[in-house]
């Protein structure tokens, strides 16, 4: 038994060397005549396990399988390594005999020409300059305007970029046939939309009908040319006399004024007649509308003298009127005179800005539903100026 115990301790001590918390001897408990107990870790287990000579031998084995395995993979890397460069010598001996059969002048260097024949001859197929030229561009690496042998992609290449140059042209040929087709609709609507407005160059019988409505202003204004039209001798002018009848005719219709403005105003925006005509007429109406002001100072200026028990001389008076008279002679004119020419009377002051801002155009009409042409909502028509703007 004690030989026994010292062998065990004797283990311990060796195995201590390794790891000194290695083991635990339980001591006997107080009282109980118990034998010493050697009680070993797991790992101690495992250490004992892991140097016994099947371990070593399986170990040793499966390094040897390492080894080998790393061994065929360095093989098969050099195989693949040898058929990729066996491979790429291939292509390039390949690519160059291609080089030397497009080369038919032997001078190291293929030109646009020998491009062409070269690959007419290989594809079977008539290339176009263009297309040459661009293939010449793309793979001309030095930009000299020929390939040399390290430029030189080979046919199939070739072949695949002409491929796609054709995808590309017939993308751009479907895209540019639907742009075609929608500026042809574009152009349709617009031809619709003007022959519903009618904003085309003026007939003569337009110019002439163009003048009639600044007869309207004429006829209201002629109050401010009592001085002028009846002074001494003015009977005398045919032009004169002719004013005479028209107002007389003009006074004849009760509410002629009013319902010449009517007419005017309603006829304006009927986009069939001639813009010419239709811009006249609005004119005439701003021009009329105008002539309101003179008086209305004339009559708010006689009640604030006359309230002051002041008069304004006759000669004030006969001025101011005399003028008004004349500027409206001069816009009449003007516009007359223009109108006749086919020309659109647009310079007055103040009034043709307002008149411009009135005349409708061809952004003013829309197509509904069923392709009809109709005149855009006023609201909508506001918002687009205003982007525009």
């Amino acid at each position: 038994m004690q030989i026994k115990q010292i062998t065990i301790a004797a283990a311990a001590a060796v195995l201590c060397h390794h790891n000194a918390n290695a083991f635990t001897v339980l001591a006997p408990h107080a009282g109980v005549a118990t034998r010493p107990v050697l009680k070993l870790p797991s790992s101690t287990h495992s250490a004992f396990r892991s140097m016994t000579p099947l371990r070593m031998a399986a170990d040793a084995d499966q390094d040897n399988e390492i080894d080998r395995l790393r061994l065929m993979a360095a093989k098969l890397r050099a195989e693949a390594s040898a058929l990729e460069a066996e491979k790429a010598q291939s292509l390039a001996d390949a690519a160059e005999r291609a080089f030397r059969g497009f080369d038919k002048n032997n001078d190291g260097e293929i030109s646009v020409q020998e491009l062409k024949a070269g690959l007419e001859k290989n594809l079977k197929v008539e290339l176009s300059d263009k297309r040459v030229a661009e293939l010449m561009k793309e793979f001309d690496a030095s930009g000299d305007g020929a390939l040399q042998l390290d430029e030189f992609v080979g046919v199939d290449k070739f072949r695949n970029r002409l491929e796609a140059l054709s995808r590309e042209e017939k993308n751009l040929a479907v895209e540019a046939k639907k742009m075609a087709q929608k500026e042809a609709e574009v152009a349709d609507l617009f031809q619709a939309k003007m022959e519903i407005l009618n904003d085309g160059k003026p007939t003569n019988s337009d110019k002439v009908l163009s003048v009639l409505p600044y007869l309207l202003p004429l006829m209201d204004g002629l109050q401010y040319g009592r001085f002028l039209l009846g002074a001494e001798g003015a009977e005398a002018n045919p032009f004169v006399a002719i004013l005479a009848v028209l107002y007389t005719l003009y006074r004849a219709i009760p509410f002629s004024g009013f319902i010449a403005y009517l007419g005017l105003n309603f006829l304006g925006d009927n986009p069939k007649i001639n813009r010419l005509i239709r811009y006249n007429m609005q004119q005439a109406i701003f021009i009329d509308i105008a002539l309101f002001f003179p008086g209305l100072v004339a009559a708010v200026l006689g009640l604030v003298l006359g309230g002051n028990n002041v008069q304004l001389p006759e000669i004030v008076t006969q001025l101011s009127t005399d003028a008004i008279f004349v500027t409206l002679l001069a816009v009449l004119g003007y516009s007359t005179v223009s109108s006749l020419l086919g020309i659109t009377p647009n310079k007055v002051p103040i009034l043709s800005s307002n008149v411009d801002k009135r005349m409708p155009t061809v952004d003013m009409f829309d197509i509904d539903s069923e392709g009809n042409i109709i005149a855009k909502p006023r609201e909508q028509e506001n918002d687009e100026n205003d982007k525009k703007d």
